[in-house]
């Protein structure tokens, strides 16, 4: 089976290696294309301050760096060069046109960021301390609440549009309880996620990834989405694709045998790669 990784972090954001470190491990572990993908900018739009997305001052750098990569290992190994940039409501999205005017290959979307009722918007999947405090101040304590405000912005990035990916779907599940992953509440939204999913593809075609970064980084027991979430999206005739969301080199293949056993269970048969155009994929057997 070929395998490929378009959820990388190098050190341009909050990854440990290179790009070439990482070019490298990706080549020698048999890998038929690496894709870069560092946290878009946030701070002109936002103003938060973060120490893990690429810098506004670094944007051309990084760009110049992957397509260096990209030269350097051609006719050995495809060199993708992509964003993972965040929806928050209201501030910002893959869907900016400023982000596809960079000449990218790809973006994926993701959903990192809750705006509370009140308080400053926080991240779900950061530092156990710091969601406690966020879902206290920010939703009164209402953990399900919580929840709902994480599915309500994946459905309104959804909406908006504009990336070919959609990263770590139920990301919110690192700092939550299994319990609250197996009620009726859950299942009622990720169906319904599911099928908007679905609808959303007739505009345009993008994939879904199985991310094994939870499980690289031994934060989860299980892909992102889960097992559950995947069964409703083969339903759906969603694709997939499988992503590591490696932070090190070592990494870019990280719990790979895991996420395809998952898809068969799910009722996968194959997923797809990314044939180096928005939009086009082909396909690969499990």
């Amino acid at each position: 089976m070929k395998y490929s990784c378009l959820h990388t972090h190098s050190i341009f954001c909050d990854g440990k290696d290179d790009i070439e470190t990482i070019c490298r491990s990706a080549y020698e572990k048999g890998l038929v294309s690496i894709g870069f993908s560092s946290h878009g900018p946030i701070h002109q739009k936002t103003g938060f301050q973060s120490d893990w997305h690429l810098r506004e001052d670094r944007v051309a750098a990084y760009l110049d760096e992957v397509r260096a990569a990209r030269c350097r290992w051609t006719g050995r190994l495809q060199v993708f060069l992509g964003l993972e940039v965040d929806y928050i409501q209201g501030l910002m999205g893959p869907a900016d046109q400023d982000l596809h005017e960079l000449g990218l290959d790809y973006l994926i979307g993701s959903v990192h960021y809750v705006v509370p009722p009140r308080g400053a918007p926080f991240t779900v999947d950061g530092d156990h301390e710091e969601f406690e405090t966020g879902i206290r101040e920010g939703f009164a304590g209402d953990g399900e609440a919580l929840i709902h405000a994480y599915w309500d912005a994946v459905e309104g990035m959804i909406r908006a549009g504009g990336f070919d990916i959609l990263g770590h779907l139920d990301l919110v599940k690192k700092n939550t309880s299994q319990e609250q992953w197996e009620g009726e509440p859950y299942r009622r939204r990720i169906a319904g996620i599911a099928t908007l999913i679905a609808e959303a593809r007739g505009q345009s075609p993008f994939v879904v990834e199985v991310n094994t970064g939870g499980l690289n980084r031994l934060i989860t027991r299980d892909t992102y989405p889960s097992l559950a979430l995947l069964r409703l999206l083969k339903e759906q005739h969603v694709p997939v694709m499988i992503n590591a969301d490696a932070h090190q080199a070592r990494d870019v293949d990280g719990h790979y045998e895991d996420a395809r056993e998952t898809l068969l269970a799910a009722g996968y048969t194959e997923t797809v790669l990314f044939a180096g155009s928005p939009g086009v994929w082909t396909r690969e057997a499990l």
